[in-house]
């Protein structure tokens, strides 16, 4: 088998090593070549990766999320009954048509103007518990993260003891103590995503914390906050909102859940969980009560996982190319 001959590369690698033997070149200054040349092809994928577009996958993802967001902000001006006030009685559980594209419910209620408010009332409780625990716990974590020491020590074990109750149940106690209000769900699955997210949060300024440009900020007595909301947070940012994307979807999904074991918002707030709670027992003869909401859990949930992803390549960079 012929033996296979050097790449152009390989050349240069062992001509910057020969003349660093030679003492023709300073110390380390070939080395700082030679990684600089296997890192090459690395970042020119890096670049290339950046540089296309979202591509049609994701710009579907945001276009259906655009959608229901502004379907959920338009519910009280569109022209579709009250999910409450109209039912038909006398045409319960009657399927999809042309004058009810989504059919009735139980006590003869518009499913598919359910589905909106509902839209409107799970999106809510996701989106907002996820920012508070995006501010909150990002700023435990980024805290945390750049003093370590007593501090960071103290909030990462209290993150910690967080953690170590089963989600599900601290927000089942949480919403059984204060009640089953909106503002109260969205409360209890914010205090779930703190930990979650301030954990995120440390482990990338941990990271981010011991870089030369920091180090630099620090020699040039650049305070503390500083560096943090100019050095670090800006590194910390797509990280935590790749999670928070995905947060929401883990939101959405725990509302439902809270909602089937009877901990949820009160029945009479429409939420995609309640719905499908008030189709359970219609499932064998109205199975449309039930699908046309979980269908629009599983696109949302589906389309903020595929975002997450995106989010996460788009700013993903690795140390070998730095």
């Amino acid at each position: 088998m012929p033996e296979q001959s050097p790449s152009p590369g390989d050349d240069l690698v062992q001509a910057l090593v020969d003349d660093e033997i030679r003492g023709d070149v300073a110390p380390d200054e070939a080395t700082i070549h030679t990684a600089a040349v296997e890192a090459g092809p690395e970042i020119e994928r890096l670049k290339e990766r950046k540089g296309k577009g979202l591509g049609f996958s994701a710009w579907l993802a945001i276009g259906w999320l655009a959608m229901i967001v502004i379907l959920g902000f338009a519910a009280p001006i569109l022209p579709i009954p009250d999910p409450v006030a109209d039912a038909t009685p006398a045409l319960a559980r009657q399927g999809p048509s042309a004058d009810h594209i989504m059919g009735l419910d139980g006590s003869g209620r518009d499913v598919f103007s359910r589905v909106i408010w509902g839209m409107r009332n799970s999106l809510f409780i996701g989106a907002v518990s996820v920012l508070i625990g995006l501010v909150v716990g990002g700023s435990l974590g980024v805290i945390s993260g750049y003093f370590k020491g007593r501090l960071g020590g103290f909030i990462g074990a209290s993150l910690d003891v967080l953690l170590a109750f089963p989600p599900l149940i601290l927000a089942l106690s949480i919403v059984t103590f204060l009640g089953r209000t909106v503002p109260n769900v969205t409360l209890s699955l914010a205090i779930v995503s703190i930990p979650v997210l301030a954990r995120i949060a440390r482990a990338s300024t941990l990271s981010w914390s011991e870089r030369e440009f920091v180090l630099a900020a620090r020699a040039q007595g650049a305070k503390h906050f500083r560096i943090m909301r100019r050095e670090i947070l800006p590194n910390v940012l797509p990280a935590m909102f790749s999670i928070a994307l995905l947060g929401i979807a883990v939101v959405i999904v725990a509302e439902g859940g809270l909602a089937i074991i009877g901990a949820g918002v009160k029945p009479d707030v429409t939420t995609w969980g309640n719905i499908i709670v008030s189709g359970q027992g219609d499932l064998r003869d109205a199975s449309h009560i039930v699908l046309f909401p979980s269908f629009c859990i599983f696109f949302t949930v589906l389309a903020l996982n595929f975002l997450g992803d995106v989010v996460r390549a788009k700013f993903d960079v690795r140390e070998s190319s730095l």
